[in-house]
């Protein structure tokens, strides 16, 4: 496992940043606030920024580090410190399948966002497709003792929950390229996407 996790950290942690925070900055409108929600050290947050200086970014999270690359607040896990409405992007980035309940915190994005939910997670559907996730989040997650309760969702799951919510789909991205190329016929597949859900509380 300790070469598994070395070869994670070398070839796959920075690329991973860096290409997401060119996926969810493409999806941000302009001078939009940004609440990024279980945001660690804030570090994909202030990547998103350093080409997005129109945005206001600011982050919570269970556990506070003492070097962070953005504003961070702490919070409880399920309930979101903001008012109703008063930011106007959440972002959960591969945050809500390390939740106990996932619909929790999405029900309090609903809540606290003027304009869109960006989320970045998983995809259940396919073969291996829970296996290879287990793998993936251990490497990743484990050692830094993060939890891992294992909420992977099927698409059809993650639908019924937008559905649910009043959220609407606007943008959805498969196939992100996190992985080299050698490693992205089995990390990779369609297990990630990253989604823009609209509230309709704006006009387009």
């Amino acid at each position: 496992m300790k070469i598994i996790e070395s070869i994670h950290g070398q070839y796959v942690s920075g690329r991973r940043i860096c290409t997401l925070a060119r996926h969810l900055g493409e999806l941000i409108p302009p001078n939009a606030s940004v609440l990024d929600v279980g945001c660690g050290d804030g570090a994909l947050a202030a990547l998103i920024g350093d080409s997005r200086p129109d945005l206001q970014l600011r982050g919570i999270d269970v556990l506070v580090r003492r070097d962070t690359a953005i504003p961070i607040e702490p919070f409880d896990g399920s309930h979101i410190p903001a008012g109703d409405r008063s930011v106007d992007i959440v972002m959960f980035a591969d945050v809500l399948h390390h939740t106990d309940d996932p619909m929790t915190l999405l029900r309090e994005a609903r809540r606290v966002t003027r304009r869109h939910i960006l989320i970045k997670d998983h995809l259940r559907d396919g073969l291996l497709a829970e296996a290879t996730l287990r793998v993936m989040d251990g490497v990743g997650n484990a050692r830094f003792g993060v939890s891992l309760p294992y909420h992977y969702w099927l698409r059809s799951q993650w639908d019924n929950a937008f559905g649910e919510l009043g959220l609407r789909i606007e943008a959805w991205k498969p196939r992100l390229g996190i992985y080299p190329p050698w490693a992205n016929w089995l990390f990779g597949r369609s297990l990630h996407f990253v989604a823009r859900l609209g509230t309709g509380n704006h006009l387009p």
